[in-house]
């Protein structure tokens, strides 16, 4: 008999899920409602469809800017960081640069900037669309910036911001962001920025504490900014964009 429990006991451990951090099954459970959508509009290019269609083409002599990215180009509010400038937002909340490639052309190319501020990897770290290796990551940023050479299209490509956990919200967003992936991407950014003639726009040294964590002041849940956050990464963007379009 006790041989009989013990192998029933073993059985059934064997068999049971292994139990998932908070922040991994929150993610888990976000990513099933995400299954009709991925399904349907993996890039979500119904998000912008008609925005784009009523988007009048630059004028002569305009500078446009695309802000291309996830939620925290999304959250970006640009007519009160950069007013009067003709910069368009086509941020995507919980995008992956897997997606952004979906979309790239209706929301970046037909839309004729001279310029695209790249922000993304910190979904494709977190796994929103499923695991990604940061090789894989990698290739997904060349091919946006392939295209965008391929179009006369000035690419900026931002670093990926840092994370912090120093508040109960953050306990969601940060296990899923190793600051040391974040690093790696970010110096990987910096020498495909240099090596390919892109502008590289270091938000993460600006942002980052002694700890190498996104200050506190600049975010409450560790990972999106908030206003402080975005006044601090508006004249960064902007002198990257000037450089980007020096002599244009």
């Amino acid at each position: 008999m006790p041989l009989s429990l013990g192998f029933t006991t073993a059985a059934a451990t064997a068999q049971a899920p292994p139990t998932l951090s908070p922040a991994l099954a929150r993610l888990e459970e976000w990513r099933k409602t995400r299954i009709p959508m991925y399904l349907s509009d993996f890039g979500e290019l119904g998000r912008y469809r008609k925005a784009n269609q009523r988007l009048a083409p630059p004028a002569v002599g305009e500078n446009r800017v695309v802000f291309f990215g996830d939620s925290i180009t999304d959250l970006w509010r640009l007519e009160h960081s950069f007013p009067g400038k003709p910069y368009v937002n086509r941020g995507i909340s919980g995008q992956t640069t897997a997606q952004m490639l979906v979309r790239f052309r209706q929301d970046v190319i037909d839309l004729k900037p001279r310029a695209v501020v790249i922000l993304a990897g910190t979904n494709d770290i977190a796994g929103n669309t499923g695991p990604m290796t940061l090789e894989q990551i990698e290739a997904n940023f060349m091919s946006l910036a392939e295209l965008a050479r391929a179009h006369d299209i000035r690419v900026v490509f931002s670093s990926i911001v840092p994370v912090h956990n120093y508040t109960a919200p953050s306990a969601m967003t940060f296990p899923l962001r190793p600051p040391e992936k974040i690093l790696e991407l970010n110096r990987w950014l910096k020498d495909k920025s240099r090596a390919g003639g892109h502008v590289y726009l270091d938000y993460f040294s600006s942002m980052a504490d002694e700890h190498g964590m996104l200050k506190r002041s600049l975010s409450d849940d560790g990972l999106h900014p908030n206003r402080a956050g975005y006044d601090l990464m508006a004249p960064l963007a902007q002198a990257a964009i000037d450089k980007a379009l020096g002599g244009r």
